[in-house]
């Protein structure tokens, strides 16, 4: 992979269900913490911080605000995901 200028989020801005347009980094800058368009989850900011990460790195940006997911939903829609859509 081509190098790429990386921003740095810090982690005190993130937020339940912010996206970004490139895979999230933490610190290090080579083990990924949020793939590509994921939402954040309450398990990843939990996660943040026990381990006491100040800051986050990735090459892209924050998608817009208008498509997340409502924090009230997410638990309850990932729940649905081992429903088949062809029971009778």
């Amino acid at each position: 992979m081509p190098d790429k200028k990386f921003n740095k989020i810090d982690c005190k801005e993130i937020k339940v269900g912010m996206r970004f347009s490139a895979p999230v980094f933490f610190d290090d800058g080579e083990n990924m913490f949020l793939g590509e368009e994921k939402s954040v989850k309450n398990y990843h900011i939990d996660a943040i911080q026990r381990w006491g990460i100040k800051y986050l790195l990735t090459y892209g940006h924050l998608v817009s605000d208008r498509n997340y997911p409502n924090p009230e939903t997410i638990y309850l829609l990932e729940d649905l995901e081992g429903i088949d859509d062809n029971e009778e």
